[in-house]
């Protein structure tokens, strides 16, 4: 194999690719990435961690066509300590492969193409198409909330369902039982019957990533059990956890009849600097609303207390409750709007922060005793 690229583009390929690869590995073909120069003037790139795979194809001018694989970090660091606007020339043979760059060379161990895993897709009977705008969203309001607990495995990612209600809907939901986070689009053409899928959290920090350099749509293909995202020039398939998620919708409160309206950033704000004082065991922020007053307080043994009333429009029946800060911050961080609803029951059930009734996110935050 021989091929020459530019340094940029092979750096941009390599990056999204390495970023898959595990630092340790008992598998050492699993740190490499597979470097495959094709005769149609074209490099891809791939790497894998049996259950994410990127592949990615890149412009090279190839002299002789041929695959081997190399440790992926080691190349990612050697192509971006290398000058700017350089070409980087990799020749492969002999179980080695040596990588020029002006004055520049470098001579690494390779392991052969043929011992490289790929994820076996199988069939993807549903296939549409989502606007990469409207997957960032998806992502961006609902990928704080997942959880990371490892025992609750079905939680550790973003659940996509379409649902018939007035209208045919997709919605995105992600929970940490403290928290959870919806967001509902229209359902695209071809995701009807689509099978419900709860796509991994290290899949989705890869797709967000990837989503970046994407102007237009972005095609998704699934079956129950694996998903596939092509991003033009870079295909990322990945397995889907093997669980069932809880029935969210059980938890959205209907009825909560005291309603809050405030301005999201300012009151982000007000919590920030309360909590200031919090340590890890007390993290609970308490309101206490009265009419058109909002006063916040955090009382910490260790550190003494705070206190700020914030501006806020309320009209019902005075009454205490208490967060968990930095969930609230969270929430509030998503809202684009200058106004959120804040619904609000009593001091142990659930409270349900949106914009509006029509916005497309919400978000459901339980209390905390203080």
């Amino acid at each position: 194999m021989k091929a020459t690229i530019e340094r940029a583009t092979l750096l941009r390929g390599l990056s999204h690719v390495q970023s898959v690869v595990e630092r340790r590995n008992t598998i050492p073909i699993l740190s490499n990435v597979l470097i495959e120069a094709q005769a149609g003037g074209t490099m891809r790139l791939m790497a894998t961690d049996l259950d994410l795979q990127i592949d990615e194809t890149i412009p090279a001018a190839v002299d002789q066509p041929g695959a081997i694989t190399v440790s992926a970090h080691t190349l990612f660091d050697i192509v971006r300590k290398l000058p700017e606007g350089s070409q980087v020339e990799l020749a492969a043979a002999e179980g080695r492969i040596t990588v020029n760059a002006g004055r520049a060379k470098f001579t690494l161990a390779t392991l052969p193409r043929d011992d490289f895993p790929m994820i076996a897709e199988g069939e993807l009977p549903t296939t549409f198409e989502l606007p990469a705008e409207t997957l960032k969203q998806i992502i961006d309001k609902t990928r704080f909330a997942i959880s990371t607990e490892e025992t609750r495995y079905y939680l550790n990612g973003i659940f996509l369902h379409v649902t018939d209600d007035a209208q045919p809907l997709l919605r995105a939901a992600a929970t940490d039982g403290h928290r959870l986070a919806r967001v509902t689009v229209a359902r695209p053409d071809g995701a009807d019957g689509m099978p419900d899928v709860i796509v991994p959290r290290k899949c989705v920090a890869e797709l967000r990533k990837l989503l970046d350099e994407v102007d237009g749509s972005v095609g998704v293909s699934l079956s129950g059990s694996k998903i596939r995202f092509d991003l033009g020039q870079a295909i990322l398939t990945s397995k889907l956890i093997d669980g069932t998620f809880p029935d969210y919708s059980r938890v959205i409160p209907t009825a909560n009849d005291k309603i809050l309206k405030i301005d999201p950033k300012s009151f982000m704000q007000g919590v920030d600097r309360v909590s200031t004082i919090a340590t890890e065991k007390t993290r609970a922020v308490k309101m206490a609303l009265d009419r058109d007053k909002i006063i916040l307080s955090v009382t910490s043994p260790e550190n003494g207390a705070a206190a700020e009333e914030v501006p806020g429009e309320y009209v019902a029946l005075p009454f205490e409750i208490g967060f968990n800060s930095r969930y609230l911050m969270d929430i509030l961080g998503q809202i684009e709007g200058d106004l959120v609803e804040v619904h609000l029951a009593d001091a142990a059930a659930p409270t349900l922060i949106r914009e509006n009734d029509s916005s497309p996110a919400l978000y459901v935050l339980m209390p905390m005793r203080v």
